[in-house]
């Protein structure tokens, strides 16, 4: 049988771009299939107020780029569109630390730390890697915060995916010796998580996906795969059959072979679509689909100034700096561009307490103990100007484990370790000490506050590597156990706690899976 192609991914975020250059690098026919939609500079909402711009729903035609999945043990901040989450993350590519390497379900696999150094030296040049080169307000107010708990020295600019240059000033591709597009310098106007409209920010659309276009992958939006199947052979060595229809609208069917796959869906479009399929078409798929999620153990606190002449901590990029607090602990202040104040809405005084009544009292307390200052933070004109968000990550592991809903596509069920929190103890003194420098108060998203269910922009696992089937879904490689040709390179591979933004670590281990590939014959 003629198969259409040689590889199929699905998805277009870190893992699928990678994917889709390398394999093409290498003579294979790739196709890459994306749900969401396919944004130029332009098409970029001025703020997150604009829903219809910004947030993916496409049930209610909200077709943007920010999706929310609320979930029983956390909600999660995901992207959706051609280059995935890098059209929404913030930006910043640490490397995690050591325990990162030798802990979880890959720990004996392999030397990590050495064997992926190259890899993510790569991802750092692909990804146009740049110290940040400005702090603004919100950088010094934590670089501030950092002096007072005597952590000063801990503290440093981030590494982000920007291209910096001039201010404004275009100039031809700087990256890869004129084969990429033109770029413009940042104007730190702080509005990279809606979208950057001034062509500064190195999306994979801009880099991975670009190039490859330039090798002949195709590249289909608004297009969800629902179904894989092998063609003869149960083992899939003969080929897929790989079925997906309309993303929006009308809901038109199509069918497509391959003689390879890969999922790049992310935990939240992978995952889902494993645990389908294993009940389904491939039943081969190990067990172990769906279990080690894992969330970076994080807390997202919001901090509003009441000052009288409050300084400006919308400027600047989303996350410029980051302080690292103790051996595991890491705090990040990220920020939204101006007029963007939407999440005002999501939000309400975060307390700190095991029993959720005594959370929602606490909070009417606070109402009568500081009422002048809890209106200004909920009816402030220029809420993104006078708002810090406080990201803070930690190293240590907990587990859960993600399965196919009855009345909601999918659930948690907690699996190892302490259930995930919206009240960690660290993040609410340091919001504290944040919030007394700016006269304000500790708020968070409102599932937090009153289910002390945290958010996390940052899930990972539920196709984790493992020396075999019985303790994961990949191999050492990302190939998939129980089936040929099939791969998974996303977040759903992360086999421990990076503890810090995984973008990087998802280019890196997905570099060194297509690098396992050889060259078409």
């Amino acid at each position: 049988m003629k198969l259409d192609y040689d590889y199929v991914i699905i998805g277009s975020g870190f893992g699928g771009s990678v994917s889709a250059l390398r394999l093409s690098e290498k003579g294979y026919k790739v196709l890459v299939i994306e749900k969401g939609k396919w944004f130029q500079d332009k098409d970029f909402p001025k703020t997150n107020w604009n829903l219809k711009k910004w947030l993916w729903e496409p049930k209610v035609h909200l077709h943007g780029f920010f999706k929310m999945t609320f979930l029983n043990h956390v909600t999660v901040l995901s992207g959706v569109g051609v280059g995935g989450g890098s059209l929404t993350y913030a930006n910043t590519l640490p490397v995690p630390k050591k325990d990162f390497f030798n802990t979880g379900s890959w720990a004996n696999l392999n030397d990590w730390e050495n064997e992926l150094k190259p890899f993510y030296n790569t991802a750092y040049k692909m990804l146009g890697a740049a110290t940040n080169p400005k702090l603004y307000e919100s950088d010094l107010l934590i670089k501030d915060l950092a002096k007072d708990i005597g952590k000063e020295a801990h503290f440093e600019a981030t590494k982000v995916a920007v291209y910096f240059g001039e201010a404004g000033k275009k100039v031809a591709d700087p990256y890869f010796n004129g084969k990429g597009p033109d770029r413009t310098g940042c104007v730190f106007c702080g509005a990279c998580m809606t979208g950057c409209k001034y062509n500064a920010k190195n999306t994979l659309d801009k880099n991975y996906l670009y190039l490859a276009q330039q090798l002949g992958a195709e590249i289909i939006a608004e297009k969800e795969v629902f179904n894989v199947s092998v063609l003869k052979s149960k083992d899939g060595s003969e080929g897929y059959k790989i079925d997906y229809k309309s993303s929006i609208g009308k809901k038109n069917k199509t069918s497509i072979t391959t003689k390879g796959i890969i999922f790049s869906g992310g935990v939240m479009g992978t995952v889902p679509l494993l645990l389908k399929l294993k009940e389904t078409t491939l039943p081969n798929l190990s067990a172990a689909v769906g279990k080690n999620i894992r969330t970076n153990n994080e807390s997202l606190l919001l901090v509003t100034s009441t000052d009288k002449n409050p300084k400006d901590y919308s400027k600047g990029i989303a996350i410029g700096s980051i302080l690292h607090t103790d051996k595991n602990s890491h705090l990040e202040p990220v920020r939204y561009g101006e007029g963007s104040s939407f999440s005002k809405a999501l939000t309400m005084p975060t307390i700190h307490n095991k029993f959720a009544i005594f959370r929602l009292f606490g909070i009417i307390g606070l109402f009568f103990k500081q009422p002048i200052r809890f209106f200004k933070t909920i009816f402030s004109r220029k809420y993104a100007q006078r708002t810090t968000i406080l990201l803070f990550m930690q190293t240590l592991d907990s587990t859960l484990q993600i399965k196919l809903g009855k009345f909601t596509k999918m659930k948690t069920v907690k699996e190892s370790g302490p259930k995930p929190s919206a009240f960690i103890p660290e993040a609410m003194e340091l919001g504290k000490k944040v919030a007394k420098k700016v006269n304000g108060i500790p708020y968070a998203n409102f599932t937090d506050a009153l289910l002390g269910t945290p958010t996390t922009a940052h899930i990972l696992g539920g196709a984790v590597m493992a020396e075999d089937d019985s303790k994961g879904v990949i191999d050492k490689n990302g190939k998939v156990f129980g089936y040929k040709n099939m791969l998974v390179c996303d977040g759903s591979m992360i086999s421990a706690n990076p503890g810090v933004n995984p973008s990087l670590s998802i280019t890196a281990i997905s570099e060194y899976a297509m690098s396992k590939i050889p060259v078409k014959s």
